[in-house]
């Protein structure tokens, strides 16, 4: 996070601290009134019982102690604390204690996708607690957003794994494909698709490459937890004699997946791109897409250029509009410091896409995450082909 994300945060920390003060005065006092003063600002809390005086210890501790201990709670752990006391239910319930807790995990989150997106106001406006309290529900918005509310919600859904199984045993050997494109592929030190090749215990190789155009990609078929095949296509931006020789000469190669379409809107040139026409034939059969972001944050990166991509890949024209997309929010390895997954997002302006997606933190030197992502892509390739 920036200086500046640091510093809001710290200002929003006092102000909870602040709120959580007055709370605790007011339930102390053990008045039924609902409000305290103007200076208490935000939803109105539930009257207070006829024994709201009587307190337990952990209610007595200092408040920044008691901050300190939600501060290890989960979710639902803080919501079964809610449910202890009213004093406690207000506490959960406080929005500013809830945008705290956002801005602080937020970027420790290594996935996020189009169901749960927070907008990009939630974390970037200027900390002001009356309009936050009445423009966002941030207890709602964590809940939709973590990590831990969407694996509860997937857990409710069936099974990836149950489900090939039943394809298989009625003889349906369905493999679907997926295009893989992307700077991540190419500007790491690491390469992704090498390390993908070369580690039969994580992702077993099922298929030598099957086609390739003008030197540009390959198709490989994969076996998934020793189960479901599944076949991607790597698309470079161009042959590996030039991108050896731009990365030897610290220059960008010219990516020839390609070309380049400007238009006017309104005053101003606007940039559009169209696939060639070799890789417009891979879009028109694959049935989703992986993109691999570079997400080291010391790089310069042109996410406006790389959304103009990813939407000529993506074109409805080119196949049906639903296909998933994984974008894969790559680093070299564990020790680089990286963009978090929710800020890619938002760089990447994903929220612009018709189709379903998501991103996942990925490691290129030991393929860490890989394996969620492309378990998410084969659930929603199966979602899709199955409507």
């Amino acid at each position: 996070m920036s200086a500046a994300g640091t510093e809001e945060r710290g200002g929003l920390e006092a102000a909870v601290l602040g709120r959580l003060r007055l709370i605790r005065e007011r339930w102390m006092r053990g008045t039924g009134e609902r409000g305290t003063s103007a200076a208490f600002a935000g939803p109105p809390h539930p009257p207070l019982p006829e024994d709201a005086g009587e307190v337990s210890a952990l209610q007595t501790l200092p408040i920044d102690v008691q901050l300190n201990i939600m501060s290890f709670l989960s979710p639902q752990d803080l919501c079964h604390l809610g449910s202890t006391s009213c004093y406690w239910r207000a506490a959960v319930q406080d929005p500013l204690l809830w945008r705290y807790f956002l801005l602080r995990d937020l970027p420790f989150w290594t996935s996020i996708d189009w169901k749960s997106l927070p907008d990009v106001e939630v974390f970037n406006k200027a900390f002001s607690e009356d309009s936050d309290n009445v423009l966002h529900d941030y207890m709602a918005v964590y809940k939709k957003s973590c990590p831990w509310s969407r694996r509860s919600l997937k857990s409710s859904r069936p099974r990836y794994g149950a489900v090939t199984s039943v394809l298989l045993s009625l003889g349906i050997r369905a493999e679907p494909r997926f295009a893989m494109f992307g700077p991540g592929l190419e500007e790491l030190d690491d390469s992704l698709v090498q390390k993908m090749m070369t580690c039969p215990e994580i992702l077993l190789v099922a298929g030598l490459p099957q086609r390739q155009i003008h030197g540009i990609g390959s198709g490989v078929s994969f076996q998934f937890n020793n189960n479901q095949k599944f076949n991607i296509l790597t698309l470079y931006s161009t042959t590996s004699v030039e991108r050896k020789r731009a990365r030897t000469q610290q220059a960008v190669a010219v990516n020839k997946m390609f070309y380049q379409e400007n238009s006017i809107v309104g005053n101003q040139q606007a940039v559009h791109y169209s696939v060639i026409a070799e890789v417009k034939k891979v879009c028109e059969v694959v049935d989703g897409f992986i993109y691999v972001a570079n997400a080291e944050a010391h790089k310069k990166h042109e996410r406006q250029e790389e959304l103009a991509r990813i939407l000529a890949m993506t074109d409805p024209a080119l196949g049906p509009p639903n296909r998933p997309l994984l974008v894969l929010s790559c680093v070299s390895h564990a020790g680089v410091k990286r963009i978090p997954c929710v800020y890619m997002a938002h760089q990447l302006q994903l929220n612009l896409l018709c189709q379903p997606w998501m991103v996942q933190d990925a490691v290129a030197a030991t393929l860490a995450g890989l394996l969620n992502g492309i378990e998410w892509l084969l659930e929603e390739a199966s979602c899709k082909n199955a409507q």
